[in-house]
């Protein structure tokens, strides 16, 4: 499916892989392996931002997915997110939708809201909370009556 549908169907906290159709090339290609690997990879929706003017600018609309983690001993040193304009040429599949009853804890109210964790229940939602400084986060749970892309473009989703 494209980034748009992306955008429009898939629920924040889906988990989604990108490519761009070419092969994977061999391991000892290191150079080439590197650039495959960073048009074909994926990660969770965490953020959608819509379109916007910035004086005669205009910014197109974004998904944002969080690829990973790094470092050690419990801290995080380095998050990385991949944002990918929604007119991108990259092909999306939704592997895994988050779980009904899931509990979405945003970074603030409103449209442009950031997945900042997501929970299994409401309890673990707010221990977490806690632990971690957002002062303004809204707590979201999943429901079965969300936007879902079940059937897009011929194909089934996971």
């Amino acid at each position: 499916m494209s980034a748009q549908l992306i955008y429009d169907l898939v629920p924040l906290g889906a988990i989604i892989q990108f490519s761009d159709g070419t092969p994977r090339p061999p391991e000892r290609h290191r150079k080439k392996l590197a650039a495959w690997e960073h048009r074909n990879s994926g990660g969770r929706l965490i953020r959608k931002q819509a379109e916007c003017r910035v004086g005669n600018t205009v910014i197109g609309a974004t998904i944002t997915l969080h690829a990973g983690d790094y470092g050690g001993g419990g801290v995080v040193v380095l998050r990385v997110h991949r944002t990918f304009s929604v007119d991108s040429d990259l092909r999306f599949v939704v592997t895994e939708r988050p779980r009904v009853g899931a509990i979405r804890v945003l970074s603030r109210p409103g449209e442009d809201a950031e997945l900042v964790h997501l929970a299994s229940s409401r309890t673990e939602a707010e221990t977490w909370l806690q632990s971690h400084g957002y002062p303004d986060a809204v707590l979201d749970e999943v429901t079965a009556d969300a936007p879902a892309a079940d059937v897009v473009e011929g194909r089934t989703a996971a």
